[in-house]
Order: C-alpha cells, then structure tokens, then sequence
C-alpha cells in the first residue's frame, strides 16, 4: 500500500464470522475501523472499542468509505443495497447473496454507480490455493483434466439460512473457477437432508468446465472429520491442496518405468517425485482484507468481484435444480437450462 490515504471502514455483523472481520479492522494498516452494526449488541466483547450501532444508516452516517458486510446472507441484500445507495463500497461475506436475483440487483446497484465491491471468498486468499493457481497459469502441470474438492466437517449450528449448497459448496465452486481460469458449462448434483432441517446436509456433484475440465465436489457437514482438498490432475501430474494446513504438494508423471510386476498393477508405470512446497503461510482473512483495502483505493483489482460472486450463486442454483429435478443443468451467461442425464 503507497497511497497515504487512510480509509474509514465499518462492519455489519458481529457473530462468528463478523467477529473476526472486526479483529482484522482494528489493527489494518491504513484503516480506521469506525463503527459496528449489530441489533444484538456486541456479546462477545468483539468490537474491538468500536461504537456498536442498531442500524446500517448510523453507520453510513459517520461518513465510511467501505463497510465489511457479514451479517446472515438472507440479509446481503438488503443491506448491500443501503450501502450502494448511499455511495459506500462493500465487501460482503460469501454467498454474495441467498437468491440469483438478489444477486444480480447487488451486481446492478454497485456497478452502475462505478463502486467497489467484491465478495468474501476466502478460499482465493489460502497460500496453497494462491500458489497452485500461479502454478497452473505458468503451465506446471500443462493441460488440465480434472479438479477435485472434498469439503467436510461437523454440523455447524450457527447456520440457519442456507444449506450446506450456499454455505459450503459456494467456497469449491468459486475456487474452481479461480485456480482454472475456466467457467462451469455443466452441472449434475445429488442432496440429501438427515439432520432434520429444511435444508440440504450433504451434496454429491459433477460439473464440467468450459474447456472440458472435469469436476467433482463433494461436500457435507455430517462428517466428525474435518477436510479441505483440493487436487488438479493434469497431463504431467497432480497438485493437492490441504487448505486446512495451506499445504501444496505435487505428484509428478515420471518418464521412469517401474519394471517390479507386482506394482504395476497398483501404482502404473507413471510414478514419479512427490514434492511439497515450502511457501509463506499469511492468515488468508488479513490478505482478503488487505486486497480489498487496496481495490479501494485503486491500487489493486485482485478481489473476486460481485459479478463473479454472481456466477457462483448461479451455479449453486443448478447445483440444488440438479439435485431436485434428477436432471443435469446447462450454464449459461442468461439462465441455467435442464436437460435429460
């Protein structure tokens, strides 16, 4: 950051996630964090000696230039929407909003007043997950074939808006397209609900990319283990990502024959160095913050925008039509469109 310009950020939402939002704030170099909106107050001792606000327009009315916004997503809207009108550019947490709709008329309402806004999807912000998409855009692993996500953990109780489609799933649809480069074309999903909520607990998804890339995800929060994988095979290998650990390995292709019989059968004739990358593990929300601080400012566009926030909350859409219909989902630039499997 070479601008010397100090900026005066807000925050909508103190619970779980807002709570770290306001951690970040309040030590941000270049960032005066002014002000909390939270109707229940701040229970946790979390705001960091920031005011704690009931409404969004006492916030606006201390005069911020952006606001963090992490409030329940069912709530995106309306509030993204109070912010735009009144001229303040917003980073809002993941999914960028509960419904297509609301999505687009957030994407309406910040772009045609030519503000910054972008969406709060961490993943693109994990060390691994930074250096694998450096890897993959300097051609490492040449001609991508299939991306791979495995996301599980216990049931978290906070969420009651979504199911595990727009909360979880919304982080390996967005990395997908992030590490690749490439949209979703395609999309076959199955659900199922066994915690006795209206929403889904568990998704089983194949999609394809716009380049043929094949993708599978599988994503639940009924599992006692906790996962975050993320492999890209390739023509000369395979990276994984732990982005619980932000670590990177690759398994490279090897042009070295295993002439032992016996473990061909298991291990083909293709084995060769595994490797594991030494690289800088910095906390993924500080460099969300930092990002999104220099977007501001105009030093910087490495955010994930609202209209690909957008996108993202289209393809979870297909992801639930899919597994409600029985039937695989085209993606379009206008609207998805169902087709026999």
């Amino acid at each position: 950051m070479s601008n010397g310009r100090r900026l005066r950020a807000g925050l909508v939402g103190l619970g779980s996630m807002g709570r770290h939002h306001a951690r970040i704030l309040s030590r941000l170099e270049g960032v005066d964090f002014v002000g909390v909106v939270d109707p229940m107050g701040d229970k946790h001792g979390a705001a960091q000696g920031a005011p704690v606000l009931v409404t969004v327009e006492e916030l606006i009315d201390l005069g911020i230039d952006y606001a963090v916004v992490a409030c329940p997503t069912a709530l995106h809207q309306e509030v993204g929407l109070q912010l735009a009108t009144a001229g303040v550019c917003a980073l809002i947490e993941k999914p960028v909003a509960d419904t297509v709709a609301g999505a687009r008329r957030l994407v309406e309402a910040f772009e045609s007043r030519g503000l910054v806004a972008g969406v709060g999807h961490i993943e693109r912000c994990n060390p691994a997950l930074r250096s694998l998409r450096t890897r993959l855009e300097a051609g490492e692993l040449g001609d991508v074939f299939q991306v791979v996500t495995r996301r599980q953990g216990p049931f978290p109780h906070r969420i009651a808006d979504v199911g595990v489609v727009k909360d979880l799933a919304t982080h390996d649809i967005d990395l997908t397209s992030w590490v690749t480069g490439h949209e979703y074309v395609s999309i076959a999903a199955h659900t199922v609900s066994k915690s006795g909520r209206e929403h889904e607990d568990m998704v089983s998804a194949v999609g394809r990319l716009d380049d043929g890339t094949m993708v599978n995800h599988l994503v639940n929060w009924l599992s006692p283990l906790k996962e975050r994988f993320t492999s890209v095979t390739g023509e000369r290998g395979c990276f994984i990502a732990d982005t619980l650990t932000a670590d990177l390995t690759f398994h490279s292709n090897s042009a070295v024959t295993t002439e032992w019989e016996a473990l061909q059968a298991f291990r083909g004739v293709a084995e060769g160095d595994m490797i594991r990358y030494a690289i800088p593990k910095r906390e993924p929300l500080l460099v969300e913050h930092e990002l999104f601080r220099d977007a501001v400012l105009g030093e910087s566009a490495d955010i994930c925008t609202l209209r690909q926030g957008l996108r993202t909350v289209e393809v979870a859409a297909a992801v639930l039509e899919s597994a409600a219909n029985g039937r695989s989902v085209s993606l379009n630039s206008e609207e998805p469109t169902t087709h026999g499997s």
